[in-house]
């Protein structure tokens, strides 16, 4: 039954599902593309994806479901790397409504849940009770309990509290023939009593019975007394000793017996007091060797452990940097941590493992740490593993396959230098050996080759030979991310033939005909079926606008970075991703848009995406991305999704009407030097009532939208009538202030006010005296050939200064991060684009690192709001601006609530507008409107500025160089300090005259018209 095509009435089963589920019906080719591939190295279409709006509604689909034979797969988050989460089959994704806390008994330490729940929501919800669920796998921030439920999953905090299975009291259940029930622990007279009601509940309960009774003797011997046995079906839960706890059998089976509702759990109390150390040793092999030793004299929290080859690579991508450094000398580390109920509880544990292990905290391989902070810090670089292993910078990829198996803890070590030993055989080496030592479980990547025939056979052989090897040291083939596709087809290694055999017994028992994510766990496919690469992958080539030079100049491995890593899908922190966030949509994640991007490249022939760059599915799922940047930093992988939109709309639209949006706003430059000739006038045409509205809606621009008012005076005319000198460029005090456009013809201001700090400082300032630009509204566009043609004028009028190596310091962020960034990339062959990306600075950069000794900031002593702009976030940083606020004497609250909603041309464009409001009011609109009346409220993009200025906060941002600015005139005013900048705004005089202009000129016309008309039928 492994793996046979089902036959699907495809049109009525959507049909009667669009009848009976309340949910999301989509069997378009856009959703069915963004659901076919999980973490994992597999890859399924799905026929169908259901997005349940409650419980009931999935229970629904799945009676429709079998209604019409249909397999059907239930998702969490996806981030399974066996190949668990994708499948021919109806996906019923749980993650966007079935999110509840349904209950919760503080006193029992129990609560019940839905499937859908995300684990640190869940724990952010009961921290006000001191109470958590005590397994955190690394995706905590995304990964959803009925996703942990399905694979059993652990995480660091295993150590103590044991897997999923060890934290499960009871399951609300539905087979796929509709049988729904609560299952959990089965005493004797309870079993007695279900038996004797009769029904399929009683035919599944005796068929288990007999099922473990005739190999009691077998599961006793074969399931290996491991702490991380996550391998094959929990049928040891089920022996009498265990209780016979079918909630728990059930727990780890990869939805292919049942399907979860709900699930009521154990908690645990949240430790009131950490302490961590850290231990070098001049190897892996030789950590792992210490693991025993550790745990002899010591009951630690966690028990982790990170190589050198995973701390090469983070150095040389410069990443979690800030973590590496809390690490003590060695080429290897242990991390283990201790809880207590006190910090001397805590503390005490630590020193009482040094005195075991004669050491001290002042050994220079040892680093302890009882600071929250610090140990997060130090974690963080463990939790990074999958993302900074997946894309090495030698440029070979590497895969999971064989990434969780585990040993007993004691046969650590040898093990290792055994799996060492089968890398060089196969010439697999420099893959990095990390994971949860303490528990005996491994995590590595691996180089394979799953582009050729060759390396796909290697491939399967080198698994097959792992799980000989790992059966040896009586260990499992997953000590985590379970069996799915991965290792279905290893089990018999471990399990033996009549184990296999039980666990094909139970699988009939709950799902006679295979339609319960079939091809997984029992009657596998193979290893090296269904496979995302494969030597059958040919995706297509050709030309693109971007370098991509960090992806060997291909688009295609540009697409390739997303690993499925899923952190994209978090709620919380950093800037990635707002559209998913405000969406809760797969297809709206930087995940769900490379999975579809992937489809595009049509390198298998089952795609669901078939017209490639012309695709309407692609063009939408790209539609509500921000181009924020924020995957490019937040992504472990550095997906660039801004990237990719600008690419794919370049070829979308080549030699084809673009939206108006992209000519009114993409030409924003242009126009912005074109309202000079009237600014006036201009700005009242933008501010009448239904003229603008008109406008507004011929522009491609929502309607919610007030329009930002033009400068009357720009910041380049207020130069010219300046009438500086011109500073020689050779001159170390001469640099050149880049006039975006938004600060010239917007918010000239804040130019004017870093002109004034700048030469306060010390610099000699010179700005341009013909137009230049940075291209990015032509970029964030896709009119990349436009772009590029702008560039290379602006290289013309800079070149003076690029071969004097002049700073040129920038103040709209986005602008920055265009020539530290997208220039680059669009040029990459350009000298002089890579010699003025070296030479442009941020406003604070320049300040910190480039103005005469003895400069100071002025002192402001003052509070602050401060909201990063999403591309400083994630090309410039902030660093700088952080450290220069603090010697400002500024007590900087540096926001981490993620974009600001408006995102460029994003939040103005016709059909985002909802959108955008709602990423706002997820934390930065809210967030200002609670500053104090004093403080500051600080953004230097201005996109930010907007957004806060029309978000009904009730304040204006101000930049930070009109802060700065103000503070040399002495103290800032009591309350809302921004009144003391100047913003252009719309003369509501010169609008309401212009409406009855317009009016009078219709009303004129239509007269003569008429006249006219009337004439002509006379005659």
């Amino acid at each position: 039954m492994a793996g046979e095509p089902v036959s699907v009435d495809v049109a009525g089963l959507e049909e009667a599902l669009r009848d009976r589920v309340r949910g999301e019906v989509r069997f378009d080719a856009g959703s069915r593309g963004a659901y076919s591939t999980d973490g994992s190295n597999y890859r399924q279409v799905p026929i169908g994806v259901v997005v349940p709006h409650d419980v009931e509604g999935g229970a629904e689909a799945v009676a429709v479901c079998a209604r019409f034979g249909a397999p059907v797969l239930s998702r969490g988050a996806a981030t399974s790397l066996a190949g668990q989460c994708t499948n021919a089959a109806v996906v019923i994704d749980w993650t966007k409504y079935c999110d509840r806390l349904v209950s919760l008994d503080a006193e029992r330490r129990t609560c019940v849940v839905e499937p859908g729940i995300v684990l640190d929501e869940l724990n952010r919800r009961l921290s006000a009770h001191g109470l958590k669920f005590g397994p955190k796998p690394s995706t905590h921030s995304h990964c959803s309990l009925g996703g942990m439920i399905g694979n059993n999953s652990c995480g660091a905090s295993a150590q103590a509290y044991g897997k999923t299975v060890d934290n499960v009291r009871r399951l609300e259940v539905v087979t796929y023939d509709g049988t729904r029930c609560w299952t959990g622990p089965t005493p004797a007279e309870e079993f007695e009593r279900i038996v004797a009601a009769g029904g399929r509940r009683a035919e599944l309960y005796r068929g288990l019975r007999d099922i473990v009774d005739r190999r009691l003797g077998e599961i006793r011997l074969r399931y290996p007394d491991i702490p991380r046995r996550v391998s094959g079906y929990n049928l040891d839960s089920l022996l009498p000793e265990k209780g016979f706890d079918v909630a728990r059998a059930l727990v780890g089976s990869e939805g292919t017996l049942v399907t979860v509702l709900r699930a009521e759990l154990d908690l645990v109390p949240v430790p009131p007091y950490e302490a961590m150390i850290v231990l070098g040793y001049p190897d892996i092999c030789a950590a792992a060797d210490d693991v025993p030793r550790l745990l002899e004299h010591g009951n630690p929290e966690l028990l982790e452990a990170i190589d050198g080859r995973m701390a090469q690579l983070m150095r040389q991508e410069d990443s979690h940097l800030d973590s590496l450094e809390q690490f003590p000398e060695g080429e290897s580390w242990l991390l283990v941590q201790f809880s207590g109920d006190s910090r001397e509880a805590a503390d005490s544990q630590v020193r009482a493992l040094l005195d075991a292990l004669g050491k001290s905290g002042d050994d220079p391989d040892v680093a302890f740490s009882d600071d929250p902070r610090r140990e997060q810090k130090m974690l963080r670089a463990r939790e990074a593993g999958l993302g900074v292993t997946a894309r090495p910078p030698d440029g070979r990829e590497t895969w999971e396959g064989w990434e969780d198996s585990a040993v007993p803890p004691d046969r650590l070590g040898d093990y290792l230098r055994d799996l060492r030993a089968l890398f060089s055989e196969f010439g697999y080496d420099a893959a990095s050996l990390y994971g949860h030592f303490g528990q005996g479980c491994v995590h590595t990547r691996i180089p394979f080759e799953l582009k050729t025939a060759d390396g796909v056979a290697a491939f399967r052989a080198f698994l097959q030979r792992a799980a000989d090897l790992v059966t040896s040291y009586g260990g499992s083939l997953s000590g985590e991310h379970g069996d799915g596709q991965a290792r279905g087809e290893l089990l018999t290694r471990m399990f033996g033939e009549s184990l296999v055999t039980a666990f094909g017994e139970v699988k009939a028992l709950f799902d006679p005909d295979n339609r319960m994510n079939p091809g997984k766990v029992v009657a596998p496919h193979r290893t090296d079926e269904n496979l995302r690469l494969g030597p059958l992958w040919r995706p297509r080539g050709g030309r693109t606008e971007f370098g991509y030079p960090e992806d060997d100049h291909s688009f295609t491995r540009a697409v390739m970075r997303c690993v499925g890593i899923g952190n994209c899908r978090s709620h919380e922190g950093g800037v990635m991703c707002p559209s998913y966030r405000a969406t809760g949509e797969e297809e709206h994640s930087t995940r769900g848009r490379s999975r579809l991007l992937f489809e595009m490249l049509g390198g298998h022939a089952d795609s669901a995406v078939t017209d490639g760059w012309r695709s309407t599915e692609v063009k939408d799922a790209l539609d509500l991305c921000l181009s924020c940047k924020g995957c490019k930093s937040d992504c472990p992988v550095g997906v660039d999704m801004a990237t990719y939109k600008a690419e794919f709309l370049s070829h979308h639209y080549a030699r084809r009407p673009r939206p108006a949006a992209h000519y009114s706003m993409g030409w924003l430059p242009l126009w912005a030097r074109l309202s000079r000739a009237a600014p006036r006038l201009v700005n009242a045409a933008l501010g009448a009532p239904g003229v603008a509205r008109a406008g507004r809606f011929l522009a491609g621009v929502a309607g919610e939208r007030a329009a930002p008012a033009f400068a009357e005076e720009s910041f380049l005319q207020w130069w010219a009538a300046r009438g500086s000198s011109e500073p020689d460029p050779a001159d170390p005090r001469t640099v050149v202030l880049w006039p975006d456009t938004f600060s010239t013809y917007f918010h000239p201001a804040i130019a004017k006010a870093a002109v004034r700090v700048l030469e306060d400082a010390g610099f000699r300032v010179t700005v341009p005296a013909r137009a230049v630009c940075c291209g990015l509204t032509w970029i964030s566009t896709g009119q990349l050939a436009t772009a590029k043609k702008v560039l290379r004028r602006t290289l013309d009028v800079l070149r003076p200064w690029i071969e004097a190596g002049t700073p040129v310091v920038g103040l709209e962020p986005s602008c920055t991060a265009v020539f530290r960034g997208d220039a680059p990339e669009l040029m990459p062959h350009d000298q002089d684009v890579r010699r003025l990306s070296a030479q442009f600075r941020t406003f604070a950069e320049l300040l910190l690192d480039s103005a005469p000794d003895g400069w100071r900031p002025p002192r402001l002593a003052r509070s602050a709001v401060v909201q990063t702009h999403c591309h400083q976030h994630a090309v410039t940083k902030d660093d700088a601006d952080r450290e220069l606020m603090r010697r400002a004497g500024i007590d900087a609250d540096v926001l981490d609530e993620g974009c600001c909603g408006l995102a460029g041309d994003f939040g103005f464009t016709r059909g985002h507008y909802e959108l955008s409001m709602t990423v706002g009011e997820w934390g930065v609109l809210p967030a200002v409107r609670g500053a104090a009346p004093s403080a500051m409220v600080l953004a230097d993009g201005f996109s930010c500025r907007t957004q806060i200025e029309q978000g009904a906060t009730g304040r204006r941002a101000m930049h930070l160089a009109e802060a700065l600015a103000l503070g040399l005139d002495g103290p800032l005013p009591a309350d809302h300090p921004e009144k003391s900048t100047a913003r252009p705004a719309v003369v509501r005089r010169d609008a309401r005259l212009l409406t009855a202009a317009v009016i009078t000129v219709a009303a004129a016309a239509a007269g003569t018209a008429y006249a006219l008309l009337r004439r002509r039928i006379r005659a």
